[in-house]
C-alpha cells in the first residue's frame, strides 16, 4: 500500500511543531497542576510572571493546530490545556466567606424580590384560610378535628377550659424547650418543602398546602378567642410567628413561582421555562431554611421564657419590620454592578 503524497512532510511538520513547542505545554501544565492543588503561593515569582506568557504559547500553539489541520489528539489536548489556563487566569475564584456574604448581601434579598408577586399572593392565601378555619371551627367545633392533627393540638380543642388553654400561654417553663424547638422546626421545614416542591404540579399543590396552614391556625384562634384569650395567643404565636409564616409564604410563593412557568412559559420551552424559574426559587428556600431556623429558637425559648404580652408583640412585631426592611428596602450595591 502506498502512502498519499506529502504525507512524510506532514509527519515531518507535525513533528517539528512538537519539537519546538511541547517543552513549553509541559511546562504551562506542570505549574497549573501545582497552583490547583495547593494556592498560588506554591510558585516563585518568576513561575507566576510565566503563566500568562505560557498561556499565550498555548493559545498560539492551538490556532496554529487548528488552521494547518494537525492531529485531532493534539488539538483536543491543547483545548483542554487551554480552557484549564483561562479558568485559572480569568474565572471568578471566590473564597466561601465570599460566597456567603454575597447570598446575605445580594442573592437572596433579590431573589425575594423577584419573588413578590407570589410572596404576597401565599400571604393572602394565608389570610383567607385562617378567616375560613375561624369561620368553620365557630360554626361547627367537630370541624377543628378535621383540621388539626392530634399531634399538633398538644391537648386543646374546643373543650379545653380557659384556665388549661392559659397554661399553655404561660406555663410552659424551659426543660423542654431544646426538644420542642427542634420538633417545631423540623414540622415547620416539612410544610416549606411540600409547598415549595409539589408547586412544579402546575402550582395547584402549593396553593392548597398554604391554604391548609392557614386553616390551621384560624382553627387554633377560634378556640382560644371563644375563651377571650385571643389577644394573649395573638401574642404567644407573633413572637415566633411573623417569622415562622413568613417564611412558609416564602416557600409556597417558590412553588408558586415553578408551578405558574411551567404552566405558562411564554415563548420559551417548559424545561427552560422551570429552569429559569428554579434558580430564583432555590435561592429563596436556601433562605427560608435559615428563617425557620430562627423561628424555632424563638417559637422554642423565646416565647416560653418571655410572658409578656407586650414583649411578645414587640418581638414579632420588630422580626416582621426586619424581614421587610431587609428584603425590600436594604439594598446593596454589588461591586461591577449598575
Amino acid at each position: 500500500m502506498t502512502l498519499p503524497a506529502g504525507t512524510d512532510a506532514v509527519r515531518q511538520s507535525l513533528a517539528s511543531f512538537r519539537q519546538e513547542r511541547e517543552a513549553d505545554w509541559k511546562a504551562f501544565e506542570a505549574l497549573l497542576a501545582r497552583v490547583e492543588m495547593r494556592a498560588p503561593r506554591a510558585l516563585s515569582e518568576d513561575e507566576l510572571l510565566s503563566l500568562p506568557l505560557l498561556y499565550r504559547s498555548a493559545l498560539s500553539s492551538l490556532s496554529v493546530a487548528r488552521a494547518t489541520s494537525l492531529d485531532s489528539a493534539l488539538i483536543a489536548y491543547l483545548e483542554a490545556l487551554c480552557l484549564r489556563g483561562y479558568f485559572y487566569l480569568y474565572g471568578a475564584r471566590r473564597s466561601i466567606r465570599t460566597r456567603i456574604g454575597d447570598f446575605f448581601l445580594h442573592d437572596w434579598p433579590a431573589a425575594i424580590r423577584d419573588l413578590w408577586r407570589e410572596v404576597w399572593t401565599s400571604v393572602a392565601l394565608t389570610v383567607i384560610g385562617a378567616i375560613a378555619g375561624y369561620w368553620l371551627v365557630a360554626s361547627d367545633k367537630r370541624w377543628y378535628d378535621a383540621i388539626i392533627a392530634p399531634s399538633l393540638a398538644g391537648g386543646r380543642n374546643p373543650d379545653s377550659s380557659a384556665e388549661a388553654l392559659r397554661s399553655v400561654l404561660y406555663g410552659g417553663g424551659d426543660h423542654f424547650l431544646s426538644g420542642f424547638a427542634a420538633y417545631l422546626f423540623t414540622h415547620n421545614t416539612q410544610v416549606s418543602i411540600l409547598a415549595f416542591a409539589l408547586g412544579f404540579a402546575f402550582a395547584v399543590p402549593s396553593v392548597l398546602i398554604i391554604l391548609m396552614n392557614g386553616c390551621m391556625l384560624g382553627a387554633i384562634f377560634q378556640i382560644y378567642a371563644a375563651k377571650g384569650l385571643g389577644f394573649q395567643l395573638g401574642g404567644w404565636l407573633s413572637i415566633h410567628g411573623t417569622t415562622e409564616l413568613f417564611a412558609i409564604a416564602i416557600a409556597g410563593a417558590a412553588g408558586m413561582r415553578i408551578g405558574t412557568r411551567i404552566a405558562f412559559p411564554g415563548e420559551l420551552t417548559r424545561m427552560a421555562a422551570a429552569a429559569r424559574a428554579g434558580r430564583v426559587a432555590a435561592t429563596a428556600m436556601v433562605g427560608v431554611a435559615v428563617m425557620l431556623l430562627f423561628a424555632g429558637l424563638l417559637e422554642g425559648i423565646g416565647r416560653q421564657t418571655i410572658t409578656s404580652d407586650v414583649a411578645r408583640y414587640s418581638i414579632g412585631g420588630g422580626m416582621l419590620a426586619f424581614w421587610i426592611c431587609y428584603f425590600y428596602l436594604f439594598r446593596m450595591v454589588r461591586h461591577g454592578d449598575r
